[in-house]
């Protein structure tokens, strides 16, 4: 789960793209509660960098690349579609073992003894 050397550098990338994504989300919206979205996608973006509960808020970056394109019609759809894809395959792979996650959660190993078994 949280893959050292080259998968991890690469994923630490991923988790990267996935934050310049939401920068631009933020850079070209000029809507309602402007202080507020700035304020979330500021926690997003800093939470995803550190590798921070990495899953669920590619979840919410996905959610929000979603509702951009959407009710953008100015947009590009291509880099939306793209960067959506990023935040996705980076919630199913998670952050890699340059994350706080990987210092939280750790590498677990889980000892199955033979004998003893009752089925």
């Amino acid at each position: 789960m949280f893959p050292q050397g080259g998968p991890g550098v690469a994923l630490l990338l991923l988790r990267i793209s996935v934050v310049l994504f939401l920068i631009i989300l933020v850079v070209n919206y000029n809507g309602a509660y402007y202080r507020l979205v700035v304020g979330i996608v500021a926690l997003i973006t800093g939470s995803l960098l550190l590798g921070l509960l990495t899953p669920f808020f590619c979840v919410v970056a996905v959610a929000l690349g979603v509702l951009h394109l959407l009710f953008y019609a100015h947009t590009n759809s291509v880099i939306c579609v793209i960067a959506i894809a990023n935040a996705i395959a980076l919630a199913l792979l998670g952050p890699g073992a340059y994350s706080v996650d990987s210092k939280l959660f750790g590498r677990r190993v889980t000892v199955v003894r033979p004998g003893n078994r009752r089925f």
